[in-house]
């Protein structure tokens, strides 16, 4: 093995997972939703915001929709 390797001959060449990044986006959750996921992060290890990636992740994946029912008195 070199002790020094010359790579400015180098050709450069993009990167093949840049699409499977993660894209840094603001959202605004509730505190009380916060909380819930800092919890389950204590308990489990992962960072909050992981968890919160892998429970939308997993809603996306299993195509699970929201029941929107604005209740109004009558």
């Amino acid at each position: 093995m070199k002790d020094e390797y010359d790579f400015s001959k180098m050709k450069s060449r993009k990167n093949p997972y840049v699409s499977k990044l993660k894209k840094t986006v603001t959202i605004r959750l509730g505190e009380d939703v916060i909380d819930y996921f800092k919890e389950m992060a204590e308990e489990t290890g992962v960072p909050y915001q992981s968890l919160i990636n892998l429970y939308l992740r997993d809603c996306a994946a299993h195509h699970k929709k929201i029941d929107i029912s604005w209740h109004t008195k009558p």
